[in-house]
C-alpha cells in the first residue's frame, strides 16, 4: 500500500476517533469542555500524518460533528473551533515534521501548536461573536483558552507524548 493511501486511511481513523470521542464526555458538557476530546486526534493525526493532513481533519472535524451529532453548533461555534483544530493539527504537524523526533523536541512542539491554536481560536471567537453583537474580552480569553482547559492540556501533554513514544517503538512502520 503507499504512503498517501496509508495516511489517508489514518487520517480517516483520526476523524473518526474525533467524532466519537466527545460522545464519552458529553454527558457532563463542562468535563468535555475541560478534556477536549476532539483535540487528541487532530494533533496525532498532524503528527503521525503529517500537517496537511493534520490541518485537514482539524477544519473538517467540527462540520463533521455538528452535521452527524448536533454538537457543537454549526454557527458560530463549529467554525471557531474548526479554525482552531486546523491551526493545531497543522501547526504541529509542521513543527514535528523536521527531524530529530525526541521527547523534548515532542513536547516543544505541542506547546507551540497550543499557543498558536489558542491564539487563533481566541481571534476567531472574537471576530464571530463581533458579528453577533456581542464581546469576547481578554479575561473570557484567558478563562477559556487557558484555566478552562487546564485539564485537557494536562491530559495532552501526558498523553499525546505517551502514544507518540508507542507509535515510534511499534508502529513507525504504518507511514
Amino acid at each position: 500500500m503507499n504512503n498517501t493511501l496509508k495516511k489517508l486511511l489514518l487520517a480517516s481513523v483520526f476523524l473518526a476517533l474525533g467524532a466519537v470521542l466527545p460522545l464519552f464526555t458529553m454527558q457532563i458538557k463542562e468535563i468535555g469542555d475541560s478534556l477536549l476530546p476532539m483535540h487528541l486526534p487532530v494533533m496525532l493525526c498532524g503528527l503521525i500524518c503529517g500537517a496537511k493532513y493534520g490541518g485537514a481533519i482539524g477544519l473538517i472535524l467540527p462540520f463533521f460533528r455538528a452535521v452527524t451529532f448536533g454538537m457543537p453548533p454549526l454557527f458560530p461555534n463549529a467554525v471557531w473551533m474548526a479554525l482552531e483544530l486546523a491551526t493545531y493539527g497543522f501547526v504541529i504537524g509542521l513543527l514535528y515534521a523536521r527531524k530529530p523526533h525526541g521527547t523534548a523536541r515532542l513536547c516543544a512542539c505541542l506547546i507551540a501548536a497550543m499557543l498558536t491554536g489558542r491564539i487563533v481560536w481566541g481571534i476567531s471567537k472574537a471576530v464571530l461573536l463581533g458579528f453577533k453583537g456581542s464581546a469576547f474580552t481578554f479575561g473570557a480569553f484567558l478563562a477559556g483558552g487557558f484555566a478552562d482547559a487546564a485539564l485537557g492540556i494536562l491530559l495532552q501533554l501526558v498523553l499525546i507524548p505517551a502514544v507518540m513514544a508507542i507509535y515510534h517503538r511499534y508502529g513507525n512502520d504504518l507511514t
